[in-house]
C-alpha cells in the first residue's frame, strides 16, 4: 500500500505543479472596469463587437486594420497613444421621412401659391 499512497502524491503534486505553470503563463487580464472603447486601433479580424457603420453586428468581422469604424477594449488611457480615438466616426444622419414630407410639401404650397 506505500507504493500505492506514494504514487498518487507524486500524481497529485505533478497536476498541482502543472496547473500552477499553466496558471503563470497566462497573460493577465485587465479588469473591465479599467477598459475603454478604442475605434481605429483593430486589425483585421480582432474588432470586439459591431461597426460604428453598421456594416457588420459580430466581433472579429473587421476587414480593414485601423479602421475608425472599427472599436477595441483597450486599457484605459492607452487608446490615443495607440493612434485610436474615443469617439466613434459619426456617420451622416439621415432626415426622416416626415421631415422629407414636410418640406416637399412646403416646396410644393409655394410654388402652387407663386403661380
Amino acid at each position: 500500500m506505500n507504493k500505492r499512497k506514494a504514487a498518487i502524491a507524486a500524481a497529485l503534486a505533478g497536476m498541482c505543479v502543472l496547473t500552477a505553470a499553466v496558471a503563470e503563463a497566462k497573460p493577465t487580464m485587465t479588469k473591465k472596469g479599467a477598459q475603454e472603447k478604442c475605434y481605429g486601433v483593430a486589425k483585421i479580424g480582432q474588432n470586439d463587437c459591431s461597426s460604428a457603420d453598421g456594416s457588420h453586428t459580430c466581433a472579429g468581422q473587421a476587414t480593414i486594420d485601423k479602421d475608425m469604424n472599427e472599436w477595441k477594449h483597450v486599457a484605459k488611457g492607452t487608446c490615443v497613444k495607440a493612434g485610436g480615438k474615443l469617439e466613434e466616426k459619426r456617420k451622416p444622419e439621415a432626415k426622416s421621412t416626415s421631415e422629407a414630407t414636410s418640406k416637399s410639401e412646403a416646396t410644393s404650397k409655394s410654388e402652387a401659391t407663386s403661380k
